[in-house]
């Protein structure tokens, strides 16, 4: 195996909370066992998720090589994108792709981070892994893929399956996609960083609602912000405050102002507020949401919560995994509204043994260089650190401005 740099593929940038905590999670840990390596992120957004994260690794790179790649050859029928997609990747030839392709050669692994985005929802992402195969047919680096979320699965595939052959690793967070790959099953990656998050934020009691208007199915739009509604107006009733909490900012403001009439602005909680400051968290706050994350975190901190499933075959399968952790929430995946339950399921009970777990995942992957010391806390710098004060740093909000006086 070559020596190089760690090559990591997702879809951060967009903003969506989601995928950013996974990249921002994998790019903390990595700056504390490989802080001398060089970190590659290959993205949609690359402008964005440099600002985004800012300071999280000393030597983070970003780009869009793949990506731009397999975005511009969506429009084609997959065997054809493939054979372009391929051809491209080891036969260069092309001034706007070259000196990114030839990065990808030096890489010591390519990573595929996790996330539900390589499915027949969007078949072309297939493309991103048929370019790690490429590279990897060239040079022999590492193939790692973790957390995907694959299903519903894809129908429409290229010739050359089981779509993960050649990768040293690959890991589907649930047993659906698992099984439809032929790879093992296991924890979603937002695992790795969910203590360092639990341990940056509190939240006031009361009723936290986000509703998707995104990646939906058209009828359940309107029932999901029926549903939530109705929950809104019951803790209101109670004396209970509401909140509403934004993961992709402009998707998740429609529903917000089906139910501004009665959740006030100051009680908005936009994503820049929530990525700057962290996702309020606390055992004694309920939820309605359709958002996976927020079903795993708030879950996770010991809150009760309704999850709403949105489209079928995709986030009833996401929302079903948390569930058969023990998050404990109620699942309205129909029409159904089975409330929000009185007690907190296991998962908080269980979290310890699940953050190990992921993180012995991670140390499989990335083991201990020779001479190097333990690691710090699970999932977070390690104490004291200079990725732990440049992590702060970068989520401190508002920033202030580099330009020094006279530079323009």
């Amino acid at each position: 195996m070559q020596s190089g740099p760690i090559y990591l593929i997702g879809p951060s940038g967009n903003p969506n909370f989601g995928d950013e905590f996974i990249a921002a999670a994998w790019l903390k840990y990595l700056a504390e066992v490989r802080p001398d390596a060089d970190v590659w992120l290959d993205c949609p957004q690359p402008g964005l998720a440099q600002v985004l994260f800012d300071g999280l690794h000393p030597r983070l790179r970003v780009t869009n090589t793949v990506w731009r790649l397999v975005h511009e050859t969506a429009e084609l029928p997959l065997e054809d994108a493939a054979e372009t997609i391929r051809a491209r990747v080891t036969g260069l030839g092309s001034p706007s792709y070259d000196l990114g392709l030839l990065k990808l050669r030096e890489a010591e692994s390519l990573h595929l981070i996790g996330g539900g985005f390589i499915n027949e929802n969007w078949s072309h992402h297939a493309g991103l892994v048929l370019a790690m195969r490429a590279v990897h047919g060239m040079t022999g680096a590492r193939l790692i893929a973790t957390g995907q979320g694959l299903m519903p699965a894809l129908t429409s595939a290229p010739a050359e399956l089981p779509l993960f052959q050649d990768f040293a690793h690959a890991a589907a967070r649930d047993d659906a996609g698992a099984v439809a790959c032929g790879i093992t099953q296991d924890l979603d990656d937002a695992f790795l960083g969910v203590t360092a998050e639990l341990a940056r934020s509190t939240a006031e009691p009361g009723l936290y609602v986000c509703i998707q208007s995104d990646t939906a199915d058209p009828e359940r739009f309107e029932t999901a912000v029926s549903l939530a509604r109705a929950a809104v107006e019951k803790a209101v009733a109670d004396g209970a405050k509401a909140f509403y909490v934004e993961a992709i900012p402009g998707a998740d403001r429609v529903a917000y102002e089906q139910l501004a009439d009665l959740i006030p602005e100051e009680r908005f909680l936009p994503f820049l507020h929530i990525w700057a400051h962290g996702l309020p968290l606390s055992a004694h706050q309920t939820w309605v949401t359709s958002r996976f994350h927020f079903h795993l975190l708030a879950a996770s901190a010991g809150a009760r919560g309704l999850a709403v499933g949105m489209k079928k075959g995709y986030y009833d399968v996401k929302h079903e995994s948390l569930a058969s952790l023990g998050s404990g929430w109620s699942l309205a995946l129909d029409s159904e509204d089975p409330g929000i339950p009185e007690s907190r399921g296991s998962l908080r009970d269980e979290l310890p043994a699940l953050v190990a777990r992921k993180r012995a995942e991670a140390d499989k992957i990335y083991p201990p260089l020779p001479g190097q010391s333990a690691s710090g806390t699970p999932g977070s710098p390690a104490a004291g650190s200079l990725t732990a004060r440049l992590f702060n740093k970068a989520l401190a909000a508002p920033r202030r401005s580099r330009i020094r006086p006279g530079a323009l």
